[in-house]
């Protein structure tokens, strides 16, 4: 790969909103040469009979099972609140 100078990472710095000095564009520029350069390894491995994968590990559902549980009462979380109306709890409004 070409090597990545430091007017590109100032360009992308500026499309990205990043205010960066010229010392860390060069610093940034070194380290990105080094990622794609590293990219570029990858490339060169043969993955003719590799099967896509989503996880380098097999796992299977590792949530919880999704369970209906009873929540807080709501007399007791009333209590808690500055203002309610109808079992609900009011807000300041924020949009006219």
């Amino acid at each position: 790969m070409a090597k990545m100078t430091k007017e590109e990472v100032i360009e992308v710095a500026h499309l990205a909103r990043l205010a960066i000095t010229d010392e860390e564009a060069e610093h940034f520029a070194d380290q990105l040469e080094a990622i794609t350069n590293a990219m570029e390894l990858l490339s060169e491995l043969d993955t003719e009979n590799v099967e896509p994968t989503t996880h380098v590990l097999q796992m299977v559902n590792v949530l919880r099972e999704d369970k209906s549980i009873p929540g807080l009462d709501r007399d007791l979380v009333m209590k808690n609140v500055k203002e309610h109306e109808g079992g609900q709890v009011k807000v300041p409004t924020i949009l006219e």
